[in-house]
């Protein structure tokens, strides 16, 4: 199934989204036995996993055309299929989304798309009655192309990630501003911005990727809110800490770092030519903006024409906001990749599973603890 067309109103999962984390959730799935739902056979659990994009490849399919495959921050295999061998300097928005088509197809995942999943609620509040202690049904309501629906399900894995939800920051005189704003989300080609003075805006490697790419047809201004961390080589023992003090903001209820933010960047050789180049010549974060350009603290004026803000993503978690998972420390309070007290929820992708190893060791979790959830239930 590839089309809204007939969406079956009950599965025993429901998966949301078809990045890589979504995709690990459906083959682990099906290894455990269970079938697309509105499959003929007959005795076995269902799933049905939903993708708001038009095709495979998730974020992949919105990824710059200069962003190649030497150059992508890691991509690790789906779970039981290697990636092809390709040339080194192809396009990720090429590579990938065929990758994952093809893995979808091989497994028979039977992706829904387009469908948007707009609101995740329990079945008793829909009848006034609470809360249910975690054993009722979940109602999936979502959104096609000229259609709806509601399913009824047992229990989801959300593994919406992030693009969709870029993060831009508030600075006073934001509205004032005559140039061009935009976000990494929006970004497509250096040429773009040939000739024009450009404020990147941002620490993580996206923002110094794409700073050293436009760098080459304008006059850039890199600004960060602290003085990045640089580090030479990449030591996996780094990335386990990082991935820990990640994770253990998620078990306090916090708002989760990205793991880069915790392991610095590499000084890969062409940001150590860049450097070269006076590029990555930092400056502290501006106060205020103004109509030609950004002021600095000491009330300087730094013209330029473009604001070019990487300054990251955040969880797309709107559509779970009547569950009411999120605490008072602002993030949800995680159990491995369940919600914790709430076992028909699981996120993947999130926090410590956000990169790309992490989505697929989270899928496999997640599938497990659901069944348990279900054979006890």
């Amino acid at each position: 199934m590839t089309s809204t067309e007939a969406v079956p109103q009950a599965a025993d999962v429901v998966v949301i989204g078809a990045g890589q984390a979504g995709l690990s959730a459906g083959y682990h799935l099906r290894r455990r036995g269970f079938v697309p739902a509105g499959d003929p056979a007959g005795g076995a659990r269902t799933y049905l996993v939903l993708d708001a994009e038009d095709g495979p490849g998730g974020a992949w399919r919105h990824r710059w055309r200069s962003l190649r495959m030497s150059t992508i921050n890691g991509i690790h295999d789906l779970p039981g299929i290697e990636q092809p061998d390709v040339e080194p300097e192809a396009a990720s928005v090429d590579v990938l989304p065929a990758y994952f088509g093809d893995y979808e197809d091989e497994l028979g995942l039977a992706v829904v798309r387009p469908v948007r999943v707009r609101r995740v609620e329990k079945a008793d509040d829909e009848l006034g009655d609470g809360g249910d202690g975690g054993h009722g049904d979940l109602l999936v309501r979502w959104e096609g192309r000229g259609s709806s629906g509601v399913i009824t399900a047992r229990a989801v894995i959300n593994a919406t990630g992030t693009w969709s939800k870029p993060f831009w920051p508030a600075y006073p005189g934001q509205e004032t501003f005559r140039g061009r704003q935009l976000h990494t989300a929006d970004y497509v080609r250096a040429e773009d911005f040939a000739g024009q003075r450009v404020a990147v805006v941002g620490g993580g490697i996206s923002a110094v990727q794409l700073l050293e790419e436009v760098s080459h047809v304008a006059q850039t201004f890199w600004f960060t809110r602290r003085e990045p961390v640089w580090r030479d080589s990449f030591d996996p023992e780094d990335g386990s800490r990082a991935v820990a003090m990640v994770a253990d903001r998620v078990r306090d209820g916090l708002p989760p770092l990205s793991v880069v933010s915790v392991t610095g960047l590499i000084r890969t050789p062409s940001l150590r030519a860049a450097a070269a180049r006076g590029v990555l010549d930092r400056r502290p974060m501006f106060a205020r903006i103004a109509s030609e350009g950004v002021v600095m603290p000491d009330g300087g004026l730094v013209p330029v024409d473009v604001i070019f803000w990487n300054t990251g993503f955040r969880a797309a978690l709107d559509h779970l906001r009547p569950l009411g998972l999120r605490g008072a420390g602002g993030g949800i309070r995680m159990d491995g990749t369940q919600v914790d007290g709430e076992p028909r929820v699981h996120l993947i992708g999130y926090g410590p599973s956000a990169s790309t190893i992490g989505a697929n060791r989270a899928g496999r979790d997640a599938v497990n603890r659901i069944v348990r959830h279900l054979n006890d239930n």
